[in-house]
């Protein structure tokens, strides 16, 4: 089989950003090497990658799947009865679509759909953001043929034979960013003599990092801060009133924002969440971050992905608990130390990877002949 010859993947991922944005990826990057190739999603019907992945150009397929609550719920009864269900589907989607190859970047659909493609014979491949595998990713190990993994020491988790080490893919505006801090400074029609200070919790926002801003809005303008701050829908009304106070301090909010490229390309300083795809983010754009991981996610693995930049010197690490007493205070520090802005850049910088989505479509090609 060549690269073009009528090769066809499933690619199963979702329920967040952080899974549905690399399975895209990866599927661009299949498609840029093979035009010609098939390509369908399986994902959990009533998530957002039913949303997604249609408006990114491809066909998926739902299934009725979710994950254990922590609580006694109607949802947990029904678990098994959807496990059954998923898996019975999983198969006669895979049996009907006929894949060379199914990808797994990690989500509720991904665990049936690769575990009925690995019973099937069909070569599976895992990718996993995390430098903490979700428990659905361990359990797929043992029979994946490929592990695609994004941080060192993973073979504590997975079987070193199968370990690819490829980073996680990343939207191409911003590993191909060419935009510059002049030009940004105009996009957001702020000043130049100030450092910039971007805060992002993620699409959804993140609360204790809103309320830590929210509450140093005062220091942050007196240190000659100004501020980019994408909030989420959740707090936007409230940050918005917040910095109507601050006008033509250069301090500006948003719900949500689309020009990431902008945002990076301007930012003196990054505030962020912990998410495996974030942090692959912030490497490719080098800028000195401060990351306050959120506690609210399984294995706690956004303190753990943390933990391995800040053990390296490549990010400052505040603790959610800690951030209402300390977050406003580091990034003051942060701003007036530029010898450890200039190290943090350098640090952070030196563990991205690049074409992170090319490497993995060509482990999916290589799967793929292995098959025949």
């Amino acid at each position: 089989m060549q690269q073009s010859d009528n090769l066809k993947v499933i690619l199963s991922g979702g329920g967040t950003g952080g899974h549905i944005f690399p399975a895209v990826a990866i599927a661009n990057a299949i498609k840029a090497a093979a035009p010609t190739a098939d390509i369908l999603f399986v994902g959990a019907l009533g998530r957002m990658e039913m949303e997604k992945v249609p408006s990114a150009g491809y066909p998926i397929k739902g299934l009725w799947i979710s994950g254990l609550q922590r609580r006694l719920t109607t949802d947990n009864l029904l678990f098994p009865f959807k496990v059954v269900s998923s898996l019975y589907h999983a198969r006669k989607i895979i049996k009907s679509f006929r894949p060379d190859v199914v990808v797994g970047t990690g989500g509720y659909a991904s665990g049936p759909t690769l575990r009925m493609a690995s019973w099937l014979g069909i070569p599976t491949l895992i990718q996993e953001q995390n430098s903490f595998p979700g428990i659905t990713n361990k359990m797929l190990a043992s029979r994946a043929d490929c592990i695609c993994v994004a941080y060192p020491d993973m073979e504590k988790f997975f079987p070193v034979s199968k370990i690819k080490f490829t980073g996680n893919p990343v939207r191409n505006d911003i590993e191909f960013n060419t935009i510059s801090r002049d030009a940004a400074l105009r996009h957001f029609n702020l000043p130049e003599n100030k450092i910039t200070l971007l805060v992002v919790g993620g699409s959804l926002g993140a609360r204790t990092i809103n309320l830590s801003i929210h509450t140093g809005l005062e220091s942050l303008a007196g240190a000659n801060i100004q501020l980019i701050w994408q909030t989420g829908k959740h707090y936007s009304g409230q940050a918005a009133l917040a910095l109507n106070s601050y006008q033509g301090k250069g301090m500006i909010t948003f719900p949500f924002i689309k020009e990431m490229d902008q945002a990076y390309a301007v930012a003196d300083i990054v505030i962020s969440r912990a998410g495996a795809i974030a942090i692959s983010e912030l490497c490719i754009s080098g800028k000195p971050t401060i990351l306050v991981p959120s506690p609210n996610v399984a294995e706690d693995h956004q303190t753990k992905n943390a933990l391995v930049l800040s053990n390296r010197g490549a990010a400052v690490l505040v603790k959610d608990a800690d951030a209402p007493d300390s977050l406003v205070k580091a990034i003051i520090a942060l701003s007036k130390d530029t010898a450890r802005q200039k190290e943090l850049s350098t640090n952070i910088s030196a563990l991205s990877m690049h074409n992170s989505a090319g490497i993995i479509a060509g482990q999916v090609f290589e799967l793929a002949l292995k098959k025949q």
